[in-house]
């Protein structure tokens, strides 16, 4: 996707994002086949319920059917909110996984995996995990610091009274997961005079 269109498709899109009270995390226009697929990463620090994706999805493609920004060629339209392995590169992304255990880059070379305690404006504070029984240590870091971090996925974490937590795996199960509508060039659906979802479920943040 050239930067013109994909700066096109970013202003056609973000307002309807966020008057859903969304933030647009993602858009990215990939071949599939003969069609390409326009994915829509949307986010929020409550979640993404499954109602306001297919409500965002049906909006979205009520403005690209006005708009000429996808062009001729058929594309799959897909909205869905981040999965687990999505790079965490804003502050909002830190504040959202509060509570998880992230595998940072530094920006110096080194590596660090720590469970997000607290997140401010400047940086993040770290509860590093002991090894061979020692204690967790504590760790300020800031976001000038951090090269790349994304969420570490937990199997069988231990809560703080000792009791065993389900697999971090099954903590990301979607409020909202994933909406897809398929379009030819004339704009007409394959099945049906009106847009068609298919729901499938994907992982959420937090």
């Amino acid at each position: 996707m050239s930067t013109t269109q994909s700066d096109r498709l970013r202003g056609l899109l973000e307002p309807l994002a966020t008057a859903a009270g969304l933030d647009l995390e993602e858009v990215a226009v990939t071949p599939a086949g003969k069609r390409r697929v326009l994915r829509v990463v949307v986010d929020s620090d409550e979640g993404v319920q499954l109602d306001a994706v297919a409500q965002l999805s049906r909006a979205i493609s009520e403005a690209l059917d006005a708009s000429d920004a996808m062009g001729g060629a058929p594309y799959v339209l897909e909205v869905t909110s981040p999965g687990t392995d999505r790079p965490l590169t804003e502050p909002r992304h830190f504040v959202r996984n509060r509570g998880r255990l992230v595998k940072v880059r530094l920006a110096d070379g080194g590596e660090l995996v720590a469970r997000i305690v607290e997140v401010d404006d400047e940086g993040l504070d770290l509860e590093v995990p002991g090894v061979k029984g020692r204690k967790p240590t504590s760790r300020r870091l800031a976001f000038a610091e951090i090269a790349k971090a994304r969420v570490e996925v937990e199997f069988n974490r231990k809560d703080r009274d000792g009791g065993a937590q389900e697999a971090d795996a099954d903590a990301f199960e979607a409020d909202a997961d994933s909406a897809e509508d398929e379009y030819d060039q004339h704009d007409e659906y394959d099945d049906a005079d009106t847009p068609s979802a298919e729901i499938t479920e994907s992982p959420e943040e937090a």
